[in-house]
């Protein structure tokens, strides 16, 4: 069949591989020519997902996959099936902002085509695909909604490093505005969907869009959970990892880790969108602000440990990814620590391995220049953090590892006060 992916970042390229790898052609489309060129070269835009580079060279050398910037145009040639793939942006307080995702609708719809069925795999608030996008297809292509053209939701369900496995392993789910439209959606992912991976039909678009607000929004109250079991594992002076490894050994608790915060651009994000449909809902609330708080308290941590203030300390945030390894700071917790160290009358210096000073500055953070520091915070557990030695942090006197994820006997030998979130 004939396909075309919209939006070649990091899950809509690898998704258009692997369409292309099944036998099908393929066009990708993104705004960014550069993009573009570079998959026209087989050339990987960007670094670091797992057998992109030979695949992309595999089906960009035998013609199955060509990019372009004018989606209108791909979308006009008729395919069978359109996938959507671009960001929802949200804005400082998690709301969506749709501009881009209205763009690139508007752009589908004037290319739409009798027979084309379009697939949305952004995640958005539970009823987008009925409400808002459908409506716009029709108004835009002038043609009858779930009569001429289907529209499905099909939620993204994987992870940046290891999409292609996901693919193959995880059910890919389903939904559609009328059972014609989901049925053919569930056809023409069946072409592709491989591996031990299944397509799920859900009834509904609405049902598909709100199984992936419950996925992420479990996990944000599950992380609370554990956050809220840390901070009383720190008043008993008990070990929480213990704790849980202990409750997880049985089959009926799935605890997860506590940490120093919570980001990205989904688990801080999507309870927000499944707080929109139901408002009235206690736990996710909750949870989102026993995670936001988890910065703070890390400061609080720090604090005592340099005898309970911070006023006049200088303090180093180790990182400002918002996890190890990935060049993204979407909701990071960094910004939490430097406000709070703000707040404590300290010195926030930052430094990250993936940013340059430039780039900190641009983030709104002052970089560390290598001097004397009182004070450090793990905040992204970067693989270049993981050696790190007392050495390595002149003058330091506190540490709060915010991710378990140092070696902390020789910062101890040196006499640095250490702390970790739950753990004594």
């Amino acid at each position: 069949m004939n396909v075309v992916v919209v939006a070649l970042g990091k899950i809509g390229l690898p998704l258009a591989v692997h369409v292309a790898r099944a036998g099908h052609h393929v066009v990708g489309c993104d705004v960014d020519a550069r993009v573009c060129e570079q998959v026209n070269r087989a050339e990987e835009p960007f670094p670091g997902e797992a057998g992109l580079k030979e695949a992309l060279a595999e089906v960009v050398g035998d013609g199955r996959l060509r990019a372009q910037t004018d989606t209108t145009a791909a979308v006009a040639e008729g395919p069978d099936l359109v996938i959507a793939v671009p960001p929802l942006v949200v804005d400082d307080r998690a709301r969506p902002v749709w501009t881009i995702l209205d763009s690139v609708v508007a752009d589908i719809a004037a290319g739409l085509r009798a027979g084309t069925t379009v697939s949305v795999e952004t995640t958005v608030p539970a009823g987008t695909t009925r409400e808002r996008i459908s409506p716009a297809l029709a108004a835009g292509s002038g043609l009858v909604a779930e009569q001429e053209f289907f529209t499905v939701f099909s939620p993204e369900r994987v992870y940046s490093g290891r999409i292609f496995r996901d693919l193959d392993t995880y059910p890919k789910l389903l939904g559609g505005l009328s059972a014609a439209g989901e049925a053919r959606g569930v056809e023409l992912y069946g072409s592709f969907i491989g591996g031990d991976a299944e397509v799920w039909p859900m009834g509904t678009a609405e049902a598909a869009e709100l199984t992936k607000l419950a996925e992420t929004t479990y996990r944000d109250v599950n992380i609370a959970l554990a956050n809220e079991f840390a901070q009383h594992a720190d008043v008993l002076g008990i070990d929480v990892g213990r704790v849980i490894d202990a409750a997880n050994s049985q089959p009926f608790s799935h605890i997860h880790r506590p940490g120093v915060a919570v980001g990205g651009h989904c688990i801080p994000v999507y309870p927000h969108f499944y707080l929109q449909g139901d408002s009235g809902a206690q736990l996710p609330a909750t949870a989102r602000r026993i995670n936001g708080r988890m910065p703070s308290y890390a400061i609080d941590l720090l604090a005592a440990a340099l005898g309970g203030t911070l006023a006049g300390a200088r303090v180093l945030i180790l990182g400002v990814a918002y996890r190890g390894g990935v060049r993204e700071t979407a909701f990071s917790g960094a910004f939490g620590l430097r406000d709070a160290l703000v707040a404590a009358g300290a010195e926030a210096v930052a430094a990250d391995p993936l940013y340059s000073d430039e780039e900190l500055i641009e983030l709104g953070f002052a970089p560390w220049n290598g001097g004397a520091v009182d004070g450090a915070v793990l905040q992204a557990d970067h693989p270049e953090y993981r050696g790190l030695t007392p050495s390595d942090l002149p003058g330091l006197r506190a540490l709060v590892d915010g991710r378990d994820a140092l070696q902390l006997e020789p910062f101890r030998a040196a006499g640095v006060a250490v702390r970790r979130i739950g753990r004594p």
